[in-house]
C-alpha cells in the first residue's frame, strides 16, 4: 500500500488497488463532504443521487462523464428545453443509466430550476443543519434526517422529482452540508 492508502478513511472506501477501488478512494478524498455551492454544480449532483437511487454510487461515478455529456454539462437552462427527441436519445446512451423516470427527473428539475423564486444553491443549503461533531462510527451516520426531510419535501412542493429525503441526505453529505466523515478519518473537516 502507498502511503495514502495506509490513511484512516470512512469504512465505506475500499483499500485495495483495483481501479474502481481508486476512483472511490479518490472521490472520498477529494469531493465528497466538500462544501459545493453554485446551481449547475448542485443541479449535477442532485441529479446524480437520483440516478444512484438503487445503484451503486461507483457505478455513477464511472459513468459520470457520461452523464455530463448526455446531459450538457448539467446547465439546467440547457436542459429544460430538452426534448422527446433527447428523451429518446439518452434512451439509446449505452454509456449512462438509461431509466425513463430518471431521465425524465432530471429534466423536470432542470425546469423546476428555471420556475423557482430563490437561488437554487441557496434553496438547498437552508437545510443544512448546524455543525455538529463526526460520527465516531459508520453506524452513528443517519440515512434520513429531520433536515433532510424538510428539504426533500420543499423541492417536492416546488416540482421536483426523485428528491425523497435519503436522497437529500445523500446530497446534504456529498455536497458538505454535513460532515459525515468518521471521526478518524484522515480528511480535514471543511468547517
Amino acid at each position: 500500500m502507498s502511503e495514502v492508502d495506509a490513511r484512516v478513511r470512512c469504512g465505506w472506501v475500499p483499500t485495495d488497488s483495483k481501479p474502481n477501488s481508486v476512483l472511490y478512494r479518490e472521490y472520498h478524498d477529494t469531493e465528497w463532504g466538500v462544501p459545493l455551492r453554485g446551481e449547475r454544480a448542485l443541479f449535477e449532483r442532485v441529479s446524480l443521487e437520483a440516478f444512484q437511487s438503487g445503484l451503486s454510487w461507483l457505478t455513477i461515478l464511472r459513468k459520470r462523464d457520461a452523464f455530463r455529456r448526455a446531459f450538457a454539462g448539467f446547465d439546467p437552462e440547457q436542459v429544460a428545453r430538452f426534448t422527446d427527441a433527447d428523451i429518446a436519445r439518452l434512451m439509446d446512451d449505452v454509456e449512462i443509466v438509461r431509466n425513463r423516470a430518471k431521465i425524465e427527473a432530471t429534466i423536470n428539475n432542470a425546469r423546476a430550476i428555471g420556475d423557482l423564486d430563490v437561488d437554487f444553491s441557496d434553496l438547498l443549503w437552508s437545510f443544512a443543519p448546524a455543525a455538529r461533531a463526526r460520527p465516531t462510527t459508520l453506524s452513528d451516520v443517519p440515512a434520513v434526517t429531520a433536515e433532510s426531510t424538510a428539504m426533500a419535501k420543499d423541492l417536492k412542493r416546488r416540482g421536483f422529482r426523485f428528491v425523497g429525503p435519503t436522497t437529500a441526505y445523500a446530497l446534504m453529505q456529498a455536497t458538505g452540508m454535513v460532515d459525515d466523515h468518521i471521526a478518524s478519518c484522515w480528511v480535514p473537516s471543511a468547517v
